[in-house]
């Protein structure tokens, strides 16, 4: 082989592993969810705690009639717990932070878009709670209005189980 040969294939390998490390560079930070209130979060990051996420919508009276339960969860929260709520409906930022503030919501609120990585897909109805475990995985899919001493029973069973 010659020199010139050498080159041009080190030239090419140079450039392959530039292109591989880019591509796992942008994957290894981009995130999986922001909230409107600014958060960007990575799976990777929650990993070791509990994390909640709520489904609702504003046109769903169950969801709005547990939505004061979630606010006293999200003020009492258990250690190593996340609590999330998620609006149904895709929604552009300036009509969920309308829709928030028409309700009270002040809970961290997920911006759902197509970029939105999330452990669970759409639940069939609403309102609908997961709670995700400390690996990743969904432990708990409550169908139905929640009560914050329900999810905190669950997490504490769940918890329990874990040991």
């Amino acid at each position: 082989m010659t020199n010139a040969v050498k080159q041009g294939l080190l030239i090419i390998l140079v450039m392959l592993l530039s292109a591989t490390a880019g591509v796992w560079f942008y994957k290894y930070n981009q995130t999986d969810f922001e909230t409107l209130q600014g958060g960007e979060y990575k799976w990777r990051d929650l990993e070791g705690n509990w994390v909640i996420i709520n489904y609702f919508a504003p046109w769903c009276a169950p969801c709005l009639r547990e939505m004061p339960e979630l606010h006293h969860l999200g003020d009492n929260l258990p250690p190593n717990t996340s609590l999330f709520a998620i609006n149904y409906d895709v929604l552009p930022k300036g009509d969920l932070q309308a829709m928030a503030d028409k309700f009270d919501i002040t809970l961290n609120l997920i911006m759902a878009n197509e970029e939105t990585r999330l452990p669970i897909t759409k639940p069939p109805y609403l309102p609908a709670t997961y709670i995700v475990g400390p690996q990743g995985q969904v432990q708990a899919e409550i169908l139905g209005e929640v009560t914050a001493d329900m999810l905190k029973d669950k997490i504490a069973e769940l918890q329990a189980q874990a040991l």
